[in-house]
């Protein structure tokens, strides 16, 4: 038997699969899906421009909550199901792209800001994107700011394609895969139970019945519903002592409104009545790389002033943050180090944080990166064939009797046969690679067939089996850049164009989450049929009326108009390697001369990519957790201004904490103390959000 990882074995095994599955799709789903559009999105919008935060969770929380009790007190309680469904749709609805929060429409934002950005301008790129990407820079759509303008027309048409073939394709592809890794493999998923038991810990019964087989699995602990209230409670391993969810929500929520108040509301009104908004808190961080250059050159350091960080501490597994930790104080040593001998050559005293990144990542962390991913990814392959290879042959030793027809579709959960699912995906498929070459035709089509037939499913593959393994994911680095480079295409187009590079392998895990909850997987079907056209509507009125109102990045929106920076001067370096300035003819651009290839360092690539390996050799041989290697991957090269906080609250929830309540008994807890908080920043950025409609209602009125 293959030793499993300690700490994944924690999260396994925690649900049995339920025997019927019911259709949790209804009114409720939809009601929900328009209220969290209309309601939670500008503030989810707001808050992810002035501060980074993520109002996903508690947008969850809060629609579940209300939709919950309110049904109760209607005398038509809603069931399990339902609840289950409605928490998915608005996972759905308000789950962002990227660093833009607010649905599909904010990348379009940052596109506005990218093409007018110093980046673009330096290299001379103004002029060179595609009208079917972005309006021109001198285009009355910029220059108002009016995203309903008709030079719009074509890149919002385009995002809307692209986003229903995604659906399609995750359907498709994503559930042949999880029914071959599931169904046909049955492979354990160990990180699926967790997060169906997190997905069901706001659905549960108002009945009095106890949950026994899953409480059997925490030990000790003891569950109760209580009356009137519909309390959900968990009790501490150690003292036996009950907590209500509803308490602990509370708790999070009244330190999120209270913070909330002092990271958004003052700025927020501020802003309305001075010309610049005042930040109790330095937003998005405290930047002390210009103190701190005369000792530590070229390191850029600071922190973040987020409670919120330091809670999503209590939730992340212990071990990816002790790795992310070790990574980042790797980077903290090292940047001075490589400064000294010649390394960083780029960077320059005087450089505040954004900058000193950026030309660190030029001069040295950007080919790591890729050497560690490419480590990673031959590792997770290894451990697929292995693994593979294992279960074909216990398989094979195993048979005896009549063949057991393993590709029947199973009944009850909403399946249905795998060769429909091919053929959808070969035409979702065959739809994007005909739109991708009407776009950019100077790519050759064998490029997109390979893609879309041969990467894109491999990769999936693996990426299922890796999830239904150890509950990771992998991407073998540069793959799409790459093969760009090598097919010899010139201009910005190819990197714009959607070109298929999918991993649909997550869907796999997400299929198996909501098979343990027990809900048909029509009834997800359903809710992304109905949220899709409310959460491209909503998004584009939400953001066309936030862009209008106040630019986009700016100072009233600090921590966008610091990560756009950085983000700008990224999309740059790699645009760079194929772009031709105007009025040159192609032939004579030489892509060794470009700043993206001057950045890629192979002897730097291939050391990273060897003591990867190696690394991942040595925790598998003394037993070490593997996820401190994917932690370390996770923060290797970057900032440490927002892991500091996060390493204090994982290690505080670690040894205090799950000592006084129980480690099980507090995993169950963290999560709603967290969801809680962010919804009380997020009520704060809501109110913000109103204010600044009241405002502009009252500017325009003729009185």
């Amino acid at each position: 038997m293959r030793k499993i990882d300690k700490e994944l074995d924690q999260y396994r095994n925690l649900l049995d699969s339920p025997t019927e599955f019911r259709d949790g799709f209804g009114w409720s789903t939809v009601v929900g899906i328009f209220f969290c559009g209309l309601v939670m999105m500008p503030g989810s919008i707001y808050l992810g421009l002035m501060t980074g935060g993520d109002m996903t969770s508690a947008a969850t929380w809060v629609t579940v909550i209300l939709f919950s009790q309110v049904a109760r007190r209607a005398m038509k309680p809603l069931s399990k199901q339902n609840l289950v469904t409605l928490l998915y749709a608005t996972r759905f609805m308000m789950t962002g792209y990227l660093l833009m929060p607010g649905g599909p429409i904010g990348p379009l934002i940052f596109r506005a800001f990218l093409v007018n950005s110093d980046a673009v301008r330096e290299q001379g790129m103004g002029n060179a994107f595609p009208s079917w990407w972005v309006p021109s820079p001198d285009s009355p759509a910029l220059i108002e700011r009016n995203l309903l303008h008709s030079d719009w027309m074509i890149p919002i048409g385009l995002v809307a394609f692209i986003m229903i073939i995604s659906v399609v394709k995750k359907y498709t592809i994503g559930y042949f895969f999880y029914r071959l890794t599931s169904d046909i493999e049955k492979l354990p998923f160990p990180l699926a139970p967790i997060q169906a038991q997190g997905a069901m810990a706001m659905a549960e019964e108002d009945s009095g019945k106890k949950k026994k087989s899953f409480l059997k699995r925490f030990g000790k602990a003891k569950s109760a519903i209580t009356g009137d209230d519909n309390e959900s409670e968990d009790s501490d391993e150690n003292s036996g002592k009950t907590f209500s969810k509803w308490r602990l929500f509370s708790l999070g929520a009244i330190l999120g409104i209270a913070f909330g108040v002092i990271l958004v509301g003052v700025p927020a009104i501020t802003g309305l009545i001075l010309e610049e908004p005042v930040f109790l808190i330095p937003q998005p961080f405290v930047d002390l790389t210009n103190v701190t250059e005369g000792f530590l050159p070229a390191a850029p350091i600071g922190a973040t002033l987020d409670l919120g960080i330091l809670l999503i501490g209590f939730v992340i597994p212990f071990w990816a943050v002790i790795g992310t930790a070790i990574a980042i104080f790797v980077t903290f040593l090292i940047n001075p180090l490589l400064y000294h001998f010649g390394v960083l050559t780029t960077w320059q005293p005087g450089m505040d944080t954004v900058n000193t990144q950026f030309s660190n990542h030029v001069d040295f962390w950007l080919s790591f990166s890729i050497g560690t991913a490419l480590g990673i990814a031959v590792v997770s392959i290894y451990s697929v064939i292995r693994a593979f290879v294992t279960t074909a042959r216990e398989r094979k030793k195993q048979k005896d009797g009549a063949p057991e027809d393993l590709w029947a579709t199973p009944e009850g959960r909403g399946d249905y046969p795998l060769w429909m699912a091919a053929v959808g995906y070969v035409l979702a498929a065959t739809a994007m690679i005909y739109v991708a070459h009407l776009l950019i035709p100077q790519l050759p089509l064998i490029f997109l067939i390979l893609f879309s037939f041969v990467y894109v499913p491999l990769m999936s593959y693996v990426n299922a089996r890796l999830s239904g393994i150890s509950g990771q994911d992998v991407e073998i680095p540069f793959i799409r850049e790459g093969s760009f480079i090598l097919s010899g295409a010139k201009g910005i187009d190819i990197w714009l164009a959607p070109v298929p590079t999918e991993n649909y392998g997550g869907i796999a895990q997400a299929l198996r989450v909501n098979e343990l909850t027990g809900v048909s997987m029509w009834s997800l079907v359903k809710a992304e049929a109905v949220a899709i056209p409310v959460l491209f509507g909503c998004s584009i009125l939400f953001w066309a009326f936030i862009w209008k109102t106040n630019e986009v990045p700016s100072s009233f929106f600090p921590t966008a108009e610091i990560r756009w920076e950085l983000l700008s001067k990224e999309h740059t370096l790699l645009y760079s390697s194929t772009f031709v300035p105007e009025g040159q003819n192609p032939e004579d651009v030489d892509i060794r001369d470009s700043q993206f290839m001057k950045a890629i360092k192979p002897e730097i690539i291939g050391g990273s990519a060897i003591g990867t390996v190696v690394v991942f050799a040595l925790l598998s041989v003394f037993g070490l957790p593997v996820l401190l290697i994917y932690g370390f991957i996770r923060g290797i090269g970057q900032l440490p201004h927002y892991l500091v906080l996060e390493l204090v609250g994982a290690i505080i929830g670690r040894y205090y904490f799950q000592k006084k309540f129980g480690a099980n008994n507090f995993l169950r807890m963290a999560p709603t103390i967290v969801a809680g908080y962010f919804t009380g920043v997020g009520l704060i950025g809501m109110g913000a959000i109103a204010m600044n409609l009241i405002k502009q209602a009252v500017t325009g009125a003729p009185f």
